[in-house]
C-alpha cells in the first residue's frame, strides 16, 4: 500500500472520556488503509512542526474522514492537541503499521490495556461493518468506569455480532455494587474463564508497554501459546 502525505484539516472533535478525545481530520478520496494501521501527525507548537505517531480508530469501512484518539496529559503536544478546533491545519502521513487484521483468522482474541484500544476498535468496526465471520473475543482492561473509551460502540457492536464477545474489567470499580463486568488485572484465570478455547485462537495484545510485555509473557510461558500465534504492539500516542 503507497504511503501517501497531505494537508489537512479538523473536521471534527469528540470528547470519548474525561480526558480522552476523538480528532477527525479530512482526507483525499485515494487515501486507503488497513484497520490497525497507523499514521505520522505534524501539527505547529509556537510556530514549529511537532510529530507524532498515532493509531487509527476508525475503520476503513467508515468513509470520508482519519480520525485517532488520545489520552490528553500534561506534555506540550498533547496540551497542543488539546487546544485544536474544527478548521486547524494539520499534515498527515500514512499508512504504516503490519499490526493488522482483515479476517485473515476464523478465531482471534484481544487484549487490551486503556487507550491501546483504537487500533483494536478500528479492527472491531471493520469485522463487523463487513460481517466478516471471525469469532472474537475481546478482553479490555482499564482503571475505572470513567475511563473507558468507546464503551457504547462496542456494546453496539456486541448486540450486533453474536460472534463477537466484549469483556469489560476494572482495577477500582467506582461502583462495586453496580458494576457488571469483571474486577482487576488481565489473569491467565481470567483468559481460561472468558476464552475457554483460548488455545484455538490468534491473541492481538496491544496497550502500555509494560503491559505488552506482561501479556506477552501471561501467553506463552503462563498458558504455551506458541509465539506465532501472538500479534503485539506497544501502543502509539502516549505521551
Amino acid at each position: 500500500m503507497e504511503i501517501k502525505e497531505f494537508e489537512t484539516i479538523v473536521i471534527d472533535i469528540i470528547q470519548r472520556t474525561h480526558d480522552i478525545k476523538s480528532f477527525r481530520f479530512s482526507v483525499p478520496e485515494d487515501i486507503d488503509f488497513k484497520p490497525g494501521q497507523y499514521f505520522v501527525l505534524t501539527i505547529k507548537i509556537k510556530g514549529q512542526d511537532a510529530i507524532k505517531h498515532f493509531s487509527i480508530s476508525n475503520s476503513p469501512t467508515e468513509k470520508g474522514y482519519i480520525e485517532f484518539t488520545k489520552r490528553i496529559t500534561g506534555s506540550e503536544f498533547s496540551k497542543a492537541l488539546d487546544k485544536l478546533k474544527k478548521g486547524d491545519w494539520a499534515r498527515l502521513k500514512m499508512p504504516y503499521g503490519l499490526f493488522t487484521f482483515e479476517g485473515k483468522y476464523e478465531k482471534i482474541a484481544f487484549l487490551v490495556g486503556g487507550i491501546g484500544i483504537t487500533a483494536i476498535r478500528s479492527m472491531c468496526k471493520y469485522v463487523c461493518d463487513k460481517k466478516l465471520l471471525t469469532d472474537i473475543v475481546l478482553i479490555y482492561g482499564n482503571s475505572t468506569e470513567k475511563d473507558i473509551a468507546f464503551y457504547d460502540d462496542f456494546l453496539q457492536m456486541e448486540a450486533e455480532n453474536k460472534k463477537l464477545k466484549v469483556v469489560f474489567t476494572l482495577n477500582i470499580p467506582m461502583d462495586e455494587a453496580s458494576w457488571k463486568g469483571k474486577t482487576g488485572l488481565i489473569t491467565s484465570e481470567m483468559v481460561k474463564q472468558e476464552i475457554p478455547d483460548y488455545e484455538e485462537r490468534v491473541f492481538y495484545i496491544c496497550g502500555p508497554p509494560k503491559m505488552v510485555d506482561y501479556l506477552r509473557t501471561l501467553l506463552s510461558e503462563g498458558l504455551k501459546i506458541d509465539e506465532k500465534k501472538i500479534k503485539w504492539e506497544h501502543f502509539l500516542g502516549y505521551d
